[in-house]
């Protein structure tokens, strides 16, 4: 339980949401060399890079929208009573500085960034940035033992390989994640895979190596509780990643997104299996794939930050436990 008002967020009842400098839920901006950085717990990182983007690019921008969108969060959870901000120390941590003109260069920052994190002990909320930015995280996360994951997406991500040998794109970071030994397969399940497909490389490589892929019919046709119980089940009592992809979310309520396919779970139910994660041992998660540009209404934003609070308040009580 932390007393401390420093790692609070303002209140909308002291300060009108639309005034003051935005951070992620209004909390403190304490950057790795804030004197307070050691006391952060559970901390909010944005990581706006968007080069492994292949078709319409914006997610560099998500990070700042997003901030601009969490200050219409509030202290405490609707259902569960949860309220993390009491019960961890949590701060926005800023940006990765990414180099756009060097995915490698960008991915060894974000890399370095994440390690800085994990000697502190601080548990990671990420904000892309496109779906290649898990890649680096993983490398630092997943660097001493493999890591389960659970991803919510309406795409893989396991793919080969883009235009004739171009290794690194936001369709192929787990692929990557498993080759290098950062995810463990068989502790892998993805859930909501849809969509018009050029062929079925992605889906062949996930079963060779074990992974669970559930796609959005058997989501919809089994629903939320039961497909949660088995993915809780595949990811089992280690360490886990948590990757939320917006387009995981029907775009008629989630649009801002570079890669939209119809047919996903509404905005209700993009809460509902983050609430079903209770249980499972997070160490880390981000939210990736917001693109400003086509969240003219900012609805997406909202979603997706709204969906970071419901992960907050999974992790937070086991932060505290740990």
């Amino acid at each position: 339980m932390t007393s401390d008002p420093f790692f609070h967020p303002v209140s909308g009842m002291d300060l009108p949401r639309f005034a003051g400098v935005p951070s992620f839920m209004r909390l403190p901006h304490v950057a790795p060399s804030h004197a307070r950085f050691a006391e952060v717990q559970l901390g909010i990182v944005g990581v706006p890079w968007d080069s492994g983007t292949t078709n319409r690019p914006g997610p560099r921008h998500g990070p700042r929208q997003l901030r601009d969108a969490s200050t219409m969060i509030r202290a405490q959870h609707p259902v569960t009573g949860v309220r993390p901000f009491d019960i961890v120390s949590c701060a926005d941590l800023g940006d990765v500085g990414p180099n756009p003109a060097d995915i490698h260069d960008s991915m060894a920052r974000i890399t370095r960034f994440f390690d800085t994190l994990a000697e502190a002990g601080i548990t990671p909320m990420t904000a892309g940035g496109d779906h290649l930015c898990s890649l680096p995280i993983l490398r630092s996360l997943g660097r001493k033992t493999p890591l389960g994951m659970i991803h919510f997406d309406s795409h893989t991500d396991l793919f080969h390989s883009y235009f004739e040998g171009t290794m690194y794109t936001h369709g192929t970071p787990f692929r990557r994640a498993v080759e290098e030994g950062l995810l463990d397969p068989k502790r892998v399940c993805m859930i909501g895979i849809r969509g018009s497909a050029y062929d079925t490389e992605d889906r062949d490589f996930a079963n060779s190596v074990g992974i669970r892929v559930i796609p959005i019919e058997e989501f919809h046709d089994r629903g939320v509780k039961d497909v949660m119980a088995e993915a809780r089940a595949i990811a089992g009592s280690g360490e886990t990643y948590i990757s939320y992809d917006i387009d995981f979310v029907d775009p008629t309520f989630a649009p801002g997104t570079g890669t939209p396919e119809v047919g996903g779970p509404n905005s209700y139910q993009a809460l509902q299996v983050v609430r079903e994660l209770e249980g499972v041992k997070i160490v880390g998660a981000d939210m990736v794939e917001v693109s400003p540009p086509f969240d003219t209404t900012g609805n997406t934003a909202f979603l997706a930050v709204s969906i970071m609070f419901e992960l907050m308040c999974v992790m937070a009580p086991q932060i505290a436990r740990s």
